[in-house]
């Protein structure tokens, strides 16, 4: 029966693809549930189709399946001809395919890992924290396990606000001043400057003194002192100056200036509230992401062009041959981006194992965000002792090439491996707990523990256009009595972000406008941050916007060309809904959701919409 209801998708798009005209969502809904008193069905005698009648869902179960399609890009959304206010759906080339060959059911995270279970603590464990008692005093049972713990695979499960830095950070401390282990032989390895300083400052104050890198520091750490051994001609770093420059040699070698690129590349409402400048440099980077990608792969870049659908094979081929160039210009000028650091130091090692560096003890943060890549480099480097810490529930970057399986499965790949789960949580009231933990309930992840129990403010408040949502926010940002800087307006994508920053400036309201760069506090003012921008972060007022259909899971995208090539990479509907989980769980005290629109998104579950009350 379960393998039943897992292929119900198949019968949607086999009856999209059989009906013979475009329709829009209720349509579709109607024809599959046998609904005759669709006048439209009537009158096109759709009724006598195979497909008609071919799931006897109800209409809310239904519309989940064709939305999951959608975000597959196993369906398409487009305009009817004369009315672009009018939403058709059509089958795309990749649900044709899925029809043949179906693989979505592969790619979902319930199909493919066992699920973690809480961590016990044995009286062996009770006897070595009371020996420890004034170094681990302050932590609660769990953490002291994973500080203390001598398995030599660890992974810890650190959940939102769980003390995962502190953790970390105070196992280093535990090997060096308590097990003798020698700082030098102690890597700790992270993935942002901004994280590595953070646990570099904290290490200072504890007094241990160890190698801390992030992935591509530590490659090219390792590229500078073989850089003879690796290379035959001087090879550089590539920097911001030249990627702008070579961008513009790229466009020219095609017959293209920036405004024609642009234009093909962004859609009107994507060009929307940003300077030429901002959309240079956003075609700049994906650019460079598709090059990326291709590498991360270990593949030759090649065009993609065919595989997208016919009114994006434009964009597609413009996007290839712009790479293309770039590819030829680094070679000739021997430059390396970061991904070239990875792959060079990870090649090198392979052919000459003599220059891998020895550490008894490997710890990996983040480990949720892990690429292919960052794997191999991990493996080569074969230490007797590895901790991971990370996040399932917080892997949203797979966009980015990120594989929240490596997490998912670490017990697959280490099955001696002990798993320790960081439960409780240090941040949010025990309501918002509640509802973060209803968000993410699909992953069958252990709950998060409230700590703090404050009064219940969670809001979820729908309003009739963006301009009364935004001037709500504005006024209600105004009569918090908050601090400015603990008042965070998270929003999907940077339009929204755009759109109430141009109010606050007009009402002269302090705040940082920040997108998918590091978020660093510009002293007392009010954040506007992408989710993505926010993640590891908390403020004690946050606001989440745009909580319809529309945002989560998002149709739009700033980086149009990373969604037609990673589209099949990962299921992109549990990311959207992990990213949501991220939001809710910014916020200490006091939570507002808003939203336009008939109903808020249908990641607000009904029992969510019962606790919010």
């Amino acid at each position: 029966m379960d393998d039943e209801k897992d292929l119900r998708y198949l019968k949607v798009l086999e009856g999209l693809m059989e009906m013979p005209y475009l329709g829009g969502k209720k349509l579709l809904v109607d024809f599959l549930s046998g609904d005759v008193k669709n006048k439209s069905i009537r009158n096109n005698k759709l009724d006598m189709l195979r497909a008609f009648g071919s799931l006897k869902l109800g209409n809310d179960e239904l519309s989940l399946i064709i939305e999951n399609l959608i975000n597959n890009k196993l369906i398409d959304i487009v305009s009817a001809d004369g009315n672009r206010f009018m939403k058709l759906l059509q089958i795309t080339q990749k649900g044709r395919l899925e029809i043949l060959n179906p693989k979505l059911n592969s790619k979902k995270l319930k199909n493919n890992y066992d699920y973690f279970e809480e961590t016990l603590v044995s009286p062996g464990d009770r006897a070595i924290f009371s020996e420890l008692e004034s170094y681990l005093g302050k932590f609660n049972d769990f953490q002291k396990k994973a500080i203390v713990s001598d398995s030599s695979k660890i992974l810890c499960v650190a959940g939102a606000g769980s003390g995962k830095t502190s953790v970390l950070t105070k196992r280093i401390e535990f090997l060096t001043k308590y097990k003798g282990v020698n700082p030098s032989r102690i890597l700790a390895i992270t993935f942002t400057r901004k994280a590595k300083q953070e646990m570099e400052g904290r290490l200072k104050k504890l007094g241990a003194d160890v190698d801390i890198k992030t992935f591509n520091s530590f490659s090219e750490n390792i590229l500078r002192m073989h850089s003879s051994k690796i290379y035959n001609r001087d090879i550089r770093v590539m920097d911001y100056g030249f990627k702008a420059m070579a961008i513009i040699n790229a466009l020219n070698s095609n017959g293209l200036n920036m405004e024609d690129a642009l234009g093909l590349y962004f859609s009107p409402s994507q060009r929307r509230n940003k300077t030429k400048d901002q959309l240079s440099r956003i075609f700049m980077n994906d650019c460079f992401s598709v090059i990326e990608f291709f590498k991360i792969k270990r593949q030759e870049l090649s065009d993609f062009s065919d595989l997208l659908e016919p009114s994006k094979k434009d964009v597609g081929k413009m996007i290839y041959n712009v790479c293309k160039s770039l590819s030829q210009q680094m070679k000739l000028q021997g430059l390396r981006d970061f991904t070239d650091q990875i792959i060079d130091t990870v090649d090198f090692f392979k052919r000459d194992g003599k220059y891998i560096p020895e550490y008894e003890h490997v710890l990996v943060d983040e480990y949720q965000d892990v690429n292919a890549m960052q794997i191999e480099l991990l493996e080569l480097l074969e230490p007797l002792n590895l901790f991971c810490v990370g996040d399932p529930r917080q892997s949203i970057f797979g966009w980015r090439g990120s594989d929240i399986n490596y997490i998912l499965n670490f017990k697959d790949k280490h099955e001696d491996a002990e798993v320790i789960t960081l439960t409780k949580n240090y941040r949010s009231s025990n309501h918002i707990i509640d509802l973060v933990n209803l968000s993410i309930k699909e992953m069958k992840l252990p709950d998060l523990e409230a700590v703090y129990n404050y009064d219940k403010e969670i809001k979820l408040l729908q309003f009739e256009n963006e301009e009364m949502e935004y001037n709500f926010i504005l006024q209600r940002v105004l009569s918090s009595g908050v601090e400015a800087r603990e008042i965070f307006i998270l929003a999907r994508t940077n339009k929204q972000l755009g759109d109430l920053s141009n109010l606050f400036k007009q009402r002269n309201i302090p705040h940082v406008l920040k997108d998918d760069g590091d978020l660093n506090r510009n002293g007392d003012k009010i954040v506007l941050s992408t989710i993505h921008a926010a993640k590891g972060l908390e403020a004690e007022l946050v606001f989440v916007m745009g909580c319809n259909e529309y945002n989560f899971p998002c149709k739009a995208s700033d980086h149009p060309v990373i969604e037609m090539i990673r589209i099949n990479d990962y299921d992109k509907e549990e990311e959207e809904k992990r990213i949501f989980y991220v939001a809710l769980s910014r916020a200490k005290k006091k939570l507002y959701l808003t939203y336009t629109g008939k109903k808020p998104t249908y990641f607000i579950s009904e029992e969510m919409v019962e606790m919010i009350g």
